[in-house]
């Protein structure tokens, strides 16, 4: 993915400290308190320019969300679209999901999302897939018991290496769609990527990965 460089984008992101959170390690067990209430705790890894997330916020104001990205000029854009819909139910982290458990107390997360993640087809790059089983550990840390993944992609190849890895790990696979949008799923939010790769009528491949 290339990234066009916006210089000012850090000092608009400081701007807005109620929606990216800069010191989520302060955070930590206390998630609760940001919001201002007790409602479970879903956050998306590789939450790119943030449209799945503002509007899961807005359908589902009982659920409180929380967008993890790396890259500060993707959150820069993300940031502008939480603020734009007025969302309080969701914030942003420009962190890496390697340090999630540094952000978040065992069991304080509900549900994680995996959406449209870099494939990362070569062999020797599988450590850095979102779905390879040390981001699997990783997750369960932090998730409840029976805590739960919801994965989405466009690529057949990632997708078929998610549910393997799903199920090595042990997790139980649940409404697994091979064309989400040909299915009777209802609801589903759209990412950018999403809508780009469907009107292109391409596949787009989704699971539920269970733990237990």
């Amino acid at each position: 993915m290339r990234l066009r460089n916006k210089p000012w984008a850090q000092d608009e992101i400081n701007k807005e400290s109620s929606i990216v959170i800069a010191h989520p390690e302060q955070k930590k067990g206390k998630w609760n308190k940001v919001f201002g209430n007790d409602n479970p705790i879903h956050i998306e890894v590789g939450t790119g320019k943030g449209q799945f997330l503002t509007k899961m916020g807005q359908a589902n104001p009982d659920i409180n969300y929380i967008g993890i990205e790396k890259y500060t000029t993707v959150i820069h854009s993300a940031m502008e679209n939480v603020r734009d819909a007025n969302v309080e139910n969701v914030k942003l982290l420009n962190k890496d999901v390697l340090n999630l458990g540094d952000y978040f107390e065992e069991g304080e997360v509900s549900l994680v999302y995996i959406n449209f993640t870099d494939p990362w087809p070569k062999a020797r790059h599988e450590k850095r897939r979102l779905t390879y089983e040390r981001f699997l550990s990783l997750y369960q840390t932090v998730l409840k018991p029976n805590g739960e993944i919801h994965f989405k992609t466009d690529n057949q190849g990632l997708f078929e290496y998610s549910l393997h890895s799903f199920s090595k790990y042990g997790l139980i696979l649940n409404n697994v769609s091979l064309d989400l949008h040909k299915s009777d799923m209802v609801g589903n939010i759209m990412t950018e990527y999403e809508e780009k790769f469907s009107s292109k009528g391409m596949r787009i491949y989704r699971c539920e990965a269970v733990y237990r």
